[in-house]
């Protein structure tokens, strides 16, 4: 008897709670193309914009990315992309990263050359979604303008989502966007000596 009034209890309680939620969501009535952010020191910045990369072509949407900074390195995901060619541009456009190359002016070079395709994406309205990986990096170092990337960003179509990752997001942006999540370091096994692994990091 005792359980059968819990299991009543809690079910009055759900429909309560059912009750507020479609309350609330009758109220939530816009649709539009977000600019989100991915930032902070903890791992998943990437793997969470992909991750609604692979939502997004399950809805049949269009999508582009390109990657600023890891496109020198042999990842998963692009053999995974590369199978999914007709809905998803993936651009490796990177060198590694600064403390890597040693070369200021040719990562400027670079990350201009990544970003005029982000541009490309951006303008061209049959993207429904375009991922700039490890944008915030360059924008760190002063590769490119800020400014220049919010330009961009203002200016996409009404239903385009545009995601950024990156560590060190700078606060223009975080302003800006309407989706940002900030990543938390706890534990990480690289700080025990483990190292990137495939199917994990890469």
């Amino acid at each position: 008897m005792l359980e059968q009034d819990q299991d009543e209890r809690h079910n009055a309680k759900m429909r309560k709670v059912q009750l507020a939620r479609q309350a609330m969501m009758a109220t939530k009535t816009i649709e539009k193309g977000l600019l989100i952010v991915y930032t902070g020191p903890g791992k998943g910045k990437t793997t969470a914009a992909f991750g609604m990369a692979m939502r997004a072509i399950g809805h049949g949407m269009k999508v582009g990315i390109v990657q600023f900074v890891k496109g020198a390195m042999d990842t998963g995901e692009k053999a995974v992309f590369d199978a999914l060619s007709d809905h998803l541009e993936f651009r490796r456009m990177g060198e590694g990263f600064t403390w890597d190359t040693q070369d200021r002016a040719r990562d400027i070079a670079v990350a201009r050359t990544a970003w005029d395709e982000v541009r490309r994406m951006l303008a061209d309205p049959s993207y429904d979604m375009v991922i700039a990986d490890e944008l915030n990096i360059v924008l760190r170092y002063d590769y490119l303008p800020v400014d220049e990337v919010l330009a961009a960003a203002a200016a996409r179509g009404p239903m385009q989502h545009f995601v950024v990752t990156g560590r060190n997001a700078p606060q223009p942006l975080v302003d800006t966007a309407d989706l940002v999540t900030e990543m938390t370091q706890v534990k990480h096994p690289f700080r025990s000596g483990v190292k990137a692994q495939a199917g994990i990091e890469f």
